[in-house]
Order: C-alpha cells, then sequence, then structure tokens
C-alpha cells in the first residue's frame, strides 16, 4: 500500500517581508537530507517540529521531543543498495541493517521511526529495559496476558523446542512476573532509556501450577477475569483444548473445549475475544506434528469460533498455510491473523510461503468476509499480534516488535534484535515482549485495545 504523505507542503508561502525564506529557497537540496539531520540532531533534545520550521521557515507547531533512544529510518537509504546479496545470504532468518548502521547501532536507539506517527506511540521518553536472560531455554515465548486485579503479567514456555525438551516428553510451564517488579527495575536501571536490569535481583519469575494441568499452553487472552488458554495437546492421547483457567492460586481450570464433533483438533494455537458477540476465534494448526510431539493431521489449518454458552463450534475460514497469531480491531470490525508459513517447524524454512498478516471484515454475525493481505513481513515471521485503542497492529517478529497503521503502513520497529514471539500491552503505556530467552519490559505511550475489560467479553 502506498505510505501515508508526511512530507512538507508542496507550495511556498513567502515571508512577511515578500522575499521566500532561506530554507524555502534550498528546499529542493534540503529535503533530500533531512532524515541525517533529524538522526544527526534530534537525539540531543531537539524537536520535530522545530527542526521543520528551521529547514521551512514556517512557525513551529507543539514542541514534540524525538526520544534520545529513538531513530529515524529513511527508505530513501536502501531503497537502491549498491549490490543486493542473493537469498543464501540475505532471506527471512538474516536481520536488515540499512545503511549506516550497524547491529550496535540499531540496538543503542531502539526505537525505530519509520513514518512520524509512530513518535505519538512511543512519546517523548519510551523505554526499553531487559528483564532476564535464560541463554538458552524459551522460558519467554507466547500466551502473553496482563490480568489488571493483581497486575501480574502471564506467559508460556515454548511447547516443542528441542533444548527445552517440552512437547512430547514434558507439558510447557505457565509463568507470570508483577508489573510492579519490572516497572521498579526499569526505573533503577535507565540509561538513556535503554537498560539491563538483570543484575538488579528486583524480578521473580514465578511458575504457575495450573489444576488440572494446562498441556502445553501457547495462546492466551483475557475472558470474564480469567485466562483463557490454547493447549496444543501432548501425543495421541491428550487432545488440544480450550483452558479456562483462575488466575489467583489454586489456579483451577476448566476445559471448556476438546473436540469437533468427536475429532481432536490439530494443536490449538492462539485465541481471541471477538467484542461484538462476545464469541471466542480461535486458530488450529499443525505446529505440534511439524514439531513431533502430535500424531498425524485430522483436520484442515483454519480458524475456528466458539459460543461458550451453547459450545456451538465451527470453522470460519481457510485457505492458510500455518495460521498462527489472531486478535480483533478494538472496534471489532476487523480479524488480524498472521501466516507463518514460512516455518514449517522442525522442517526448515520455505521462503516463497506467507510471513504474512491477513486481515478480515468481521460482520454483524459474526462471519468473515473480504480476506485481504495486511503485511508481508521482511524480518522473520509474524507471529503474535495485537491492536492498540487507536487500532494500530503490532507482531511480534524477527528482530522485534513492529508496528503499522491501520491503513497497513509501517510505522516504526521496537528493535530487540532476535526473534520476538509474542508480547502484549499491560494497559496504558506499558508492554513485555516475550523473546524466547529474553524478556523486555516497554514503558511508551501508547494504551492496548481494552481486552482486559470485564466488559469486554462479557455476554451483552
Amino acid at each position: 500500500m502506498p505510505a501515508e504523505n508526511a512530507g512538507p507542503p508542496a507550495a511556498t508561502r513567502p515571508r512577511d517581508n515578500g522575499r521566500p525564506s532561506i530554507g524555502l529557497a534550498l528546499l529542493p537540496v534540503l529535503i533530500p537530507i533531512i532524515p541525517s539531520l533529524i538522526r544527526t540532531y534530534l537525539p540531543g533534545g531537539f524537536s520535530v517540529d522545530a527542526l521543520k520550521s528551521l529547514v521551512l521557515g514556517t512557525p513551529a507547531a507543539a514542541d514534540v521531543t524525538f526520544p534520545a533512544n529513538a531513530q529515524t529510518i529513511d527508505y530513501r537509504s536502501f531503497a537502491v543498495l549498491d549490490s543486493v546479496p542473493p537469498v543464501s545470504q540475505a532471506n527471512a532468518t538474516t536481520l536488515f541493517y540499512p545503511p549506516g548502521t550497524t547491529a550496535e547501532s540499531l540496538a543503542a536507539r531502539p526505537f525505530h521511526v519509520y513514518h512520524p506517527k509512530f513518535l505519538d506511540i512511543i512519546g517523548p521518553s519510551p523505554t526499553l529495559t531487559l528483564l532476564a536472560d535464560v541463554e538458552e531455554d524459551p522460558l519467554f515465548h507466547e500466551a502473553t496476558v496482563w490480568v489488571p486485579s493483581t497486575d501480574e503479567f502471564f506467559f508460556v514456555q515454548n511447547a516443542g523446542h528441542p533444548i527445552a525438551g517440552t512437547g512430547l516428553a514434558k507439558s510447557a510451564v505457565i509463568q507470570k512476573v508483577a508489573l510492579a517488579d519490572a516497572a521498579a527495575a526499569a526505573r533503577r536501571v535507565d540509561v538513556g532509556g535503554t537498560g539491563d536490569a538483570r543484575g538488579a535481583g528486583a524480578i521473580t519469575i514465578e511458575t504457575v501450577e495450573s489444576a488440572p494441568r494446562v498441556v502445553n499452553p501457547n495462546g492466551g487472552t483475557n475472558y470474564k477475569g480469567d485466562i483463557l488458554f490454547a493447549g496444543e495437546g501432548q501425543g495421541e492421547h491428550v487432545a488440544p483444548a480450550l483452558y479456562l483457567m483462575n488466575p489467583l492460586p489454586p489456579y483451577n481450570t476448566t476445559v471448556i473445549l476438546n473436540n469437533f464433533f468427536g475429532r481432536q483438533f490439530n494443536s490449538l494455537n492462539d485465541v481471541a475475544v471477538n467484542p461484538r458477540n462476545k464469541e471466542v476465534y480461535f486458530t488450529d494448526v499443525t505446529y505440534g506434528y511439524l514439531q513431533d510431539f502430535r500424531p498425524e493431521p485430522g483436520v484442515r489449518n483454519q480458524i475456528w469460533r466458539l459460543d461458550v454458552d451453547s459450545r456451538r463450534v465451527a470453522a470460519v475460514a481457510d485457505g492458510f498455510h500455518l495460521p498462527n497469531g489472531i486478535t480483533f480491531s478494538p472496534d471489532g470490525q476487523y480479524l488480524y491473523v498472521t501466516d507463518t508459513g514460512l516455518h514449517p517447524g522442525f522442517h526448515g524454512w520455505n521462503h516463497t510461503a506467507p510471513a504474512s498478516i491477513y486481515r478480515y471484515d468481521v460482520e454483524r454475525d459474526g462471519t468473515l468476509a473480504h480476506r485481504k493481505l495486511f503485511a508481508y513481513v521482511h524480518s522473520g515471521l509474524p507471529d503474535g499480534v495485537h491492536c492498540d485503542t487507536d487500532g494500530n497492529v503490532y507482531a511480534g517478529v524477527g528482530d522485534g516488535v513492529h508496528v503499522w497503521s491501520p491503513a497497513g503502513v509501517l510505522l516504526g520497529k521496537i528493535f530487540v534484535g532476535e526473534t520476538s514471539a509474542n508480547f502484549q500491552f499491560a494497559g496504558k503505556g506499558r508492554m513485555i515482549i516475550c523473546a524466547e530467552t529474553k524478556l523486555w519490559y516497554v514503558e511508551l505511550a501508547a494504551e492496548g485495545a481494552r481486552i482486559t475489560d470485564y466488559d469486554y467479553s462479557k455476554k451483552a
């Protein structure tokens, strides 16, 4: 889709003396180097609008400070490269460094601005703090859920990962952290908006023992004050299921669905609540089979719909390679789903398969219509997907979290330099990113879509 026009006005405006400003006279020369000027001068606290005023000779608008730990990435800097490497050297599994940048420079200022609207999302003083690093065991994977009543953040270990030994031999575990601890750690170690809290000793990662156990959880969301988990199943005899868990000890759990007319699902992946009809929509995919902890698939890869009251379940969309993350826009008009066909588990990478986000219109009767390609990801694949209150779309990808406008324009990145399967807002101004072996805490201006509100999932 064409990028939104954020450039200066085409018409020149004379000063009071009737002569064009120096800035306007030099405009053809200055326009190509404005991004370089921004990167050079704004990190020290200079404002975007002040720079525009300086260059264009126009009155400055309200001052908007460019964060010191942010940087502008200009598409024109890499639209034409001196040498474009072959697919064996540059593909979805490799990181892209725009000319003039390095892994270190991108990480030093991790909020990457591709469009001015990203500044509204991150605000004037965003922070990114590393809370934990377990080196090998992918403890920080998916099913990211914030519980407002306790201000705790839940997440799960990677099921089916060889190093973790999860999947068939044992189930992945549920864990949680206290957001107050995360915020306190971030304040103690903040250095220019970034920090490493691993040595601060302030973060306790607690294992949650659900009863009965949620087997190989992968997706999760808030539902009527509880947490709704999508479990992938285990072997032939533990069927994939939807579990409803009380977020308070002893974490009582109820299975609300585990079959389709007596047939097992493949391995349930992610789950979301439609804010209009309050029904549950979930993805079912063959990743359990592709990671050797589930038997041969018995149904199609598709999106399902469940009326929790009647337990009526039906398929609502198919035609995917590997449907994965799922969410709704704040008003429920759109459903977003990721397709991670690029990476079929233990079977390598297929670079011609989707690494894509698709959008559907959600009809008043809950059916889905008018599927369209919303975004194709350049770094890894889009896994977990969520929205903020303005309808912007966020996805965990191969180098962090990418953010698009509702029109599909890439606005910016929160760069962590490695795969970030999932993340979630914790209300307004806070986010946790699960990057497999690392756990990150983000402070920013945006607010997550209000899926945590009881009325969001309460039957009307």
